[in-house]
């Protein structure tokens, strides 16, 4: 069964025993299994770690050079890497020593989700969208992480990284990329890499007075999710009573090329909030209001195509319709489409693909 291939070795990320103690067991299993040695290290661990564990594996010897002549040897780095821009060379530098780039692997597990995956779909498998798909059109956009939880047993962590760091300088600029991005040639991950890069490196600096007009931080105060009480960030175990890290970031981003000029990107994220969702919302422009809005006061809702990340996978299109009846009434309505309607089966979670 699959149980019996499961092996757990406790240690300390210092201590060069766990990586020796690692590599003898790693051995014995390879032996006893007749595996070819290849081995993948995840490092599902805070930033401020990789340097110790990096530098262990490769003083035990479990770090092999890559050659497609023996068993592989890889790393999987995930989010966040490092605090700052500083501290994110020093983590490529450290595991630049021990691997070459070819056995790194930095991911970020919302690009396993399958509305994510759907995006690239969405945008240039359909010939409605794309040409409407800039800032003739797009009046917004809306990208959207919401949490129902506090921070739980993860205060540590949390405390080190913020919402900021923990959400929206991965996850968030993920999706803004994948809305924003030039058609790609092809699907290579390099080329997609590539297309992402000069969406960032278009992107609005946000420094000095900017923060305050185009940011917001916050944290969750006492309340309710679920029907259970929560208490306030502050209140966590595990929080310092006097923190200053953010559970809630609100960001107004542009991305300053042809396509997206004076378009903004509303990006927003944050624990304990009233529901949990995760979605891509783009907002069109509104038409001029003449032939069916009888009241200009309230002008009729704007067309949105809304992608739901999580739950309820899935996309819809708001469009407005005439109401059935011999007055020229309009009231707007749902596409709507559902991956467990259409498909019968539930998406396979981001850590399983």
């Amino acid at each position: 069964t699959f149980k019996t291939h499961l092996f757990y070795i406790q240690g300390e990320n210092e201590d060069a025993q766990t990586y020796a103690t690692l590599r003898t067991k790693a051995e014995e299993v390879e032996q006893a299994m007749q595996l070819p040695g290849n081995r993948i290290f995840y490092l599902s661990i805070p930033p401020s770690s990789f340097a110790s564990v990096c530098e262990g594996l490769a003083q035990a010897g479990l770090a092999t050079s890559a050659s497609a002549a023996s068993p592989y040897s890889r790393i999987i780095v995930e989010k966040p890497v490092g605090r700052d821009l500083a501290s994110a060379q020093q983590i490529n530098e450290v595991t630049g020593k021990v691997f070459d780039e070819s056995q790194i692997f930095r991911i970020d597990h919302y690009l396993g989700k399958e509305t994510v995956q759907n995006l690239m779909v969405v945008r240039f498998a359909n010939s409605i969208f794309e040409p409407i798909w800039n800032h003739k059109y797009i009046d917004h956009v809306q990208i959207t992480v919401s949490e129902s939880e506090g921070v739980g047993t993860r205060a540590s962590y949390y405390e080190e990284a913020g919402a900021l760091r923990d959400m929206i300088q991965n996850h968030l600029l993920q999706l803004l990329c994948l809305v924003a991005m030039e058609p790609p040639y092809s699907l290579d991950p390099n080329v997609v890499r590539n297309a992402k890069m000069e969406v960032l490196r278009c992107l609005r600096p946000i420094v000095g007075k900017d923060v305050e007009q185009y940011t917001v931080r916050a944290q969750y105060a006492e309340g309710v999710a679920h029907g259970q009480p929560i208490p306030g960030y502050r209140r966590e175990k595990g929080v310092n009573p006097n923190s200053t890290t953010e559970t809630f970031v609100a960001v107004k981003a542009f991305v300053e090329n042809w396509r997206w000029s004076g378009v903004p990107f509303y990006l927003r994220t944050g624990k304990a909030l009233p529901k949990r969702a995760s979605e891509v919302a783009v907002q069109f422009k509104d038409i001029p209001q003449i032939l069916f809005n009888a009241n200009p006061a309230a002008p009729q809702p704007a067309n949105v195509l809304t992608l739901r990340i999580q739950p309820d996978e899935g996309l819809s299109l708001r469009i407005i319709s005439r109401v059935p009846g011999t007055r020229a009434q309009t009231h707007p309505v749902e596409m709507d489409f559902q991956y467990s309607d259409v498909f019968g089966c539930p998406s396979p979670e981001a850590y399983e693909r």
